[in-house]
């Protein structure tokens, strides 16, 4: 039952006569940028400190190995 009521209101729409300003738009083209930039900023987060920390950990490792291998030639 609620397949037909659905397939009706999509086969038969109602005009609507409604005015949306450009308000309504650029408020919608806002939050949906804003969305998105959310979503980039949560990706960039999660992936961003871990890479630091792997690449920090890979330099100090090389500062260690420089310093070992000199006090060894000493």
């Amino acid at each position: 039952m609620r397949e037909l009521i659905f397939l009706i209101f999509i086969l038969f729409p109602n005009i609507s006569y409604a005015y949306l300003g450009p308000g309504m738009g650029g408020g919608f083209i806002a939050a949906t940028i804003g969305i998105i930039i959310a979503i980039f900023a949560i990706l960039f987060g999660i992936l961003w400190f871990p890479i630091k920390r792997f690449f920090n950990k890979k330099k100090q490792d090389q500062k260690k190995d420089i310093n070992n291998n000199l006090e060894n030639k000493e």
